[in-house]
Formats: structure tokens, sequence, C-alpha cells
């Protein structure tokens, strides 16, 4: 059984003009001490469904459709009181995209942190605050560090207090939104190599969302290619990485620059993603794709299983009929 199964989600937000199908029909699996990536363009749904998983949707947001189960118990179905005490924070976390937002200004990162735990769990503010202290050693911060306000941090500090904290409650899952965004190229690597070793020391399983896709490379077992609301390729990260079947993934791959090999002008992807409000019929890529064909236009693809085991993939260029 795997620790998180995602089936068929659907979660969309109503505005006045209709209902924006921000997560459409999704499916995917995480197993225990497993990291699986979600990558795509802006607006392709990944932060969506990560907020749907923690049930953290703004007021019109709402899943209208499908399961995700933990450990084998639909979540969905939980009463909004019974998730925050047993799920939220306990079971899965989540490191939010900006740090700087993610911190209150007011309060040492220490306090903060003792916060979580005093909040989900029956401990004295002693052991709260001796944890914290193990959690931003942890994280590669020195322990004096608890006593300071996040404008005392730098950026890549603030990325790993906020790491701490996430770890807070010793979740089974922590998703990271962009977890690298905004920070240098020397501060991403230091925050990459904290998340791999916590990884493998804690033994804990990741859902790691970016647009880096040498991050989740690096980082991830699995990979969720993400595109209008809907997974284009699902896979082992390495063969995707190597054998893209979908166009999408494949100009995606394309279009991230290499440092090894000539320099080559980098490729980009012709428009824009689609309106997720009135969505195109057929394959939602097919507007943008070089190899589309007259059944693109009229009908879906499913995400169906091609060429190796566990490697899915949704286009009508490789069958796009469940068998």
């Amino acid at each position: 059984m795997a620790l998180l199964d995602v089936e068929n989600l659907r979660m969309y937000y109503e505005i006045m003009r209709g209902e924006v199908k921000a997560v459409d029909n999704v499916s995917f699996q995480v197993d225990t001490k497993e990291s699986l990536g979600l990558a795509g363009e802006s607006g392709c749904g990944k932060t969506s469904a990560a907020l749907s998983i923690l049930k953290l949707l703004p007021w019109n947001g709402k899943i209208v459709g499908g399961a995700i189960r933990l450990g084998g118990e639909d979540i969905v179905k939980m009463k909004d009181s019974e998730f925050r005490n047993k799920i939220r924070w306990k079971r899965i976390s989540m490191i939010f995209q900006g740090a700087m937002n993610a911190l209150h200004p007011t309060y040492t990162v220490g306090h903060q942190i003792t916060e979580a735990i005093l909040k989900h769990e029956v401990v004295s503010k002693r052991e709260a605050n001796e944890r914290a202290t193990k959690l931003i050693e942890l994280v590669g911060m020195e322990s004096e560090r608890v006593k300071r306000y996040p404008h005392e941090l730098s950026g890549g500090m603030k990325q790993r207090a906020v790491t701490a904290m996430a770890l807070a409650c010793n979740p089974d899952l922590v998703i990271a939104d962009e977890p690298t965004t905004a920070l240098d190229v020397i501060v991403q690597a230091q925050v990459l190599k904290v998340m791999k070793e916590l990884k493998s020391r804690l033994d804990i399983s990741m859902i790691v969302i970016s647009h880096d896709l040498s991050l989740i490379s690096e980082i991830c077992d699995k990979s969720a290619i993400m595109y209008a609301g809907r997974i284009a390729e699902y896979g082992d990260v390495v063969h995707i990485y190597k054998e893209a079947l979908h166009p999408y993934t494949e100009k995606l791959i394309t279009a991230f620059p290499s440092v090894i090999g000539p320099k080559t002008e980098l490729s980009s992807i012709p428009g824009f993603p689609p309106d997720l409000l009135r969505p195109p019929p057929g394959c939602r890529f097919h507007p943008r794709c070089p190899y589309a064909m007259e059944i693109c236009c009229k009908k879906e693809p499913s995400l169906m299983e091609v060429e190796s085991k566990d490697h899915f993939v949704a286009c009508h260029l490789h069958g796009g009929e469940k068998k």
C-alpha cells in the first residue's frame, strides 16, 4: 500500500465567470521513503494539487471529486477538525514558497517552531524548546539561531528555518513548494544538500514542486509532469528525463539550459497554457504541440503505461487509450 494515493482528484476554483478546473482528474502515488517531483509551467496545477492534499484551499477552492488516501484512509472525507488534529503537520507538512512570507516577522524562529510542536503534541514547553533547537541544528544552523528574528537571517537561513518548522512533528510526508525560489545558485545548492540529507537520515517521503528540472532530478525518485491541470507524463525521474515521450515533457527539457556540451540557443514552447475556465477539447496541449493530429483536437488521451513498467504518458502518439 502506498503512503499517499491520489486518485482522480478534481479541485476547482469558483469565480464569477464559472469554474476554473485547476486540478482535473489527477492521479499519482507516493510510497514510504519515496520522493515525487511535480513539474510544469506556472498555472498548471502543481501548487493547487499540493494545497488540496493539505486542505489549505482558499474560500473559493473546492475538491469536487476523487480521493486522497493516506495509509489507505480517504482524508478528503475527514471533517476539518479531525484533519487539523490528526493529519495536518503531524502526518503531512509543507515547506511553503517564499520563506520570508512563511515566517512571522515579530516572533523568533525558535518561538514559531515551538508553537507548531505545542499546537499538535502534548509536550512541555521545555521539551518543545529543546526539540526546536535540535531541529535548527539538524538543518545545518547554529543552535543560537533559534533566538533570532526572521529579518536577522539570510535567505538561505530562512529557508532552512521553514524546513525545520515542517519537520517539527515528525511527519510522514513533507511537501516542498518551490523550496529554492529567489535564492542564488550557491544557496540553492546548500538548501538542496540539506533536503537530500534529511530525506536520507529521516526516511521521510516528499513531494517537491519546482520549475527547476535539475532540482527534481537530483532529489526525486519519480516525476509527474503537469499541464493544464492534468498529468501529461509520470514515472521514474531518470527514465522520463532521458526518454521523454510526451511532446510537452520534451519541450520542457530542451528549454532548460545545460552546462555540458556546446552552447546552443535555448528553445521555447510557443503560445501559452490554456484558460482552465474553458480548456480546449481533446488534448489540452494540442494548440501548442508540433505533432498534433486530428484526433488530438477531438479526443482526450488517457494516461496509460507504455514501453516500460511504471512509465505513463497521456498522448495519442503513444496510443492514448487504456488497454
